[in-house]
């Protein structure tokens, strides 16, 4: 069989690599094409064009490249029809994947859904595409199968894919003496620093990390490199503060850490999984801000309180957030208790996810479906 995928991310790109690794045991004749990155390259998709071309956030931000975004949208189409897929499968990256979809089912190809669009957060409007030209939708947030099932909308929660990806990790890691060395940090305890994927967000999140560090001199500060980009690109922010990047290491990073500063995303339930406190941060455009107040009814913005309904981890939003990240951050790292409760509700977090493998799942349920 001939698959077709998606990702438009970081997070996506290591979601579809597993995925295709997956159906490679099932379809041992199984061909790969791809809108992705490395890591699905390194599964053994032939990239076609790289995510770190379509990376985009933020409403005002999308339309000033949306010349860019029309020309990838083109040239996906025709990429699609010359390959002939048996299937296309989408990997979250709703703002490009819907009309893909409906590009699909307009050519008699199989639309399927992996790691559901958000939705449920401001455009439960566009459930109608899934639900015309979706042939299946996989889930990955257990609360998502009853939104579809109230938009007449079947779906299929087989746990989230985060926990393959930790369990894998947890399962091969050994405490690396070297790591220290390896990266020219010290022996202060580390604060982790997630700016994001995206330059968007980088450019807006960074610098307001970065302003906390003079008020916690007994830490090193640590930023997670982005890996579609280089470290030519973090010099801007980074010289003169003190503050060291490594690439390729975020797990590492992380149970490395004391704590972290993590922008909304995948990458806060990565942190959780792994069991690091964490204060959880966005910030956008002040107009994109403006126009999401009226589209965004949600009570939280971070994976980890939505999935758990409550506040587990302290979300701060646009303004003051070196002021409000600096006192959350006196609690991750020296009130205890803080920290315990943090862990305690990690632990809630795990057994909603359900169990690891989930990619294998998912994988058996769309060759089954491809050719039943």
């Amino acid at each position: 069989m001939k698959y077709y995928l998606i990702a438009g991310e970081a997070s996506g790109d290591m979601h579809a690599a597993n995925l295709i690794t997956a159906i490679k045991k099932i379809d041992r004749e199984a061909n790969f094409r791809c809108f992705g990155g490395d890591m699905m390259k390194e599964a053994g998709a032939e990239v076609f064009i790289h995510y770190r071309d379509m990376a985009l956030m933020g409403g005002i931000e999308v339309l000033l490249k949306y010349h860019i975004i029309r020309r990838n949208k083109m040239l996906c189409r025709q990429d699609i029809l010359n390959y002939k897929p048996d299937a296309l499968i989408l990997v979250d990256y709703s703002g490009f994947n819907l009309p893909m979809a409906r590009f699909a089912s307009e050519n008699n190809i199989r639309a399927i859904y992996y790691i559901s669009p958000k939705l449920w957060a401001w455009a439960k409007w566009r459930v109608k595409t899934v639900r015309d030209h979706i042939q299946r939708m996989f889930v990955i947030l257990p609360f998502e199968v009853d939104f579809y099932k109230e938009h007449q909308v079947e779906s299929e929660f087989y746990g989230n894919p985060v926990l393959d990806s930790i369990t894998a990790f947890n399962d091969n890691y050994r405490e690396i003496p070297d790591f220290l060395v390896k990266n020219k940090l010290d022996d202060k305890p580390i604060v982790a620093l997630l700016a994001g994927s995206r330059k968007q967000e980088i450019d807006k999140l960074l610098p307001e990390m970065l302003a906390v560090m003079p008020h916690y001199p007994g830490f090193q500060f640590v930023v997670a490199g982005a890996p579609s980009l280089s470290s030519a690109y973090y010099e801007k922010y980074l010289d003169d503060t003190g503050a060291k990047i490594v690439f390729n290491q975020t797990y590492q990073l992380l149970k490395h850490a004391r704590a972290a500063i993590v922008t909304s995303g995948t990458a806060t339930l990565e942190t959780a999984l792994l069991g690091i406190p964490e204060v959880v941060v966005y910030k956008t455009s002040p107009l994109t801000f403006f126009i999401g107040n009226f589209l965004v009814k949600i009570k939280y913005f971070s994976l980890v309180n939505l999935i758990l309904d409550k506040e587990a981890v302290k979300e701060l939003l646009q303004e003051n957030l070196t002021h409000d990240m600096k006192k959350e951050l006196a609690k991750l790292l020296f009130d205890q208790g803080y920290r315990d409760n943090m862990m305690s509700n990690y632990n809630l977090l795990r057994k909603k996810l359900g169990s690891p493998g989930v990619a294998d799942r998912v994988a058996e349920r769309i060759c089954q479906i491809i050719n039943p």
